[in-house]
């Protein structure tokens, strides 16, 4: 009898883009069966924390908090080179100092940076979903866009500032994408099956990659995607390319300086290097050889 592994994701089109080569069964194992659920991204954060799913899709920021449960996955990384969520305000108005802003979620990576450079903001936490509205409405003051919302919004709202720009300031010259989110498994599961969870995983994004322009169609045409063709396109030429496959040496540098920020400004109670939390595939390598 296959073993049910619970996958968390997002309902944005990058994750649901990267794991549906598994849900359409283009990728498979054999002993065990990825039983997946869609939820916004700060809940999944939660849940995370809370133990709940056996591998989940989590903002980079969130996991110094879960390091000790949850090892990171290689895989299905969504960085920015150049661009990334927005904060965004009407236009034709003015932010002071402690403006009240409405962002995606308390863990995310987008209130990490957030935080930093702005620290006298009155901060308030809601779905992604309802972000642009509450601008609009006049909730809020200013709001944190992310995912294909950074696309598409309304032409009464203007970009105040790019969290890409902060990520640029605080990295004072270093040259590293901004990371935004990846995946983690529960580190109780037993390693040779850990690292075949992973290995299905990237086969899979690999697979969903490499196929696009079949892949993307069949999303749309099954009502899986809140956009359009032309703004999925454009949405997974940013977040779900080459990139996303396996994190690379560059993206690892950009981690741990996402970590050594947070931990600098004391968001962290110690600081980590990312490479010492992954799941240490070599020792399949070791035990093949």
């Amino acid at each position: 009898m296959s073993k049910i592994i619970s996958v968390g994701h997002s309902p944005d089109a990058d994750d649901i883009f990267m794991y549906y080569a598994i849900k359409f069964g283009w990728v498979s194992l054999d002993d065990a069966k990825f039983e997946n659920i869609a939820l916004d991204i700060e809940t999944l954060n939660q849940a995370t924390l809370k133990g709940i799913y056996d591998i989940c899709a989590i903002s980079f920021a969130l996991y110094p908090f879960v390091k000790d449960d949850y090892a990171l996955l290689k895989t299905a990384v969504s960085f920015g080179q150049g661009y990334g969520p927005k904060l965004i305000k009407k236009k034709r108005t003015t932010l002071k100092r402690n403006f009240k802003v409405a962002l995606s979620g308390e863990f995310t990576t987008n209130a990490l940076l957030f935080k930093i450079a702005y620290p006298d903001a009155r901060i308030t936490y809601m779905n992604f979903l309802y972000i642009e509205k509450a601008v609009l409405d006049g909730t809020v003051y200013a709001g944190v866009l992310i995912h294909e919302s950074i696309l598409t919004y309304d032409n009464e709202l203007e970009v105040e500032r790019e969290i890409w720009d902060i990520w640029v300031e605080l990295c004072e010259g270093e040259d590293l994408p901004l990371p935004l989110g990846g995946m983690c498994l529960r580190r109780s599961i037993p390693l040779h099956d850990a690292i075949k969870y992973e290995n299905a995983l990237i086969k899979a994004v690999d697979v969903a990659n490499k196929n696009r322009k079949t892949l993307a169609p069949m999303l749309l045409e099954k009502g899986l995607i809140r956009v359009d063709a032309s703004t999925l396109d454009k949405y997974l030429d940013l977040y779900a390319n080459d990139t996303s496959v396996k994190m690379s040496e560059i993206q690892y540098k950009a981690l741990d300086k996402l970590f050594s920020l947070g931990y600098k400004h004391g968001h962290y109670q110690e600081l980590i290097k990312a490479e010492d939390f992954l799941i240490p595939s070599e020792y399949e390598e070791l035990r093949s050889r």
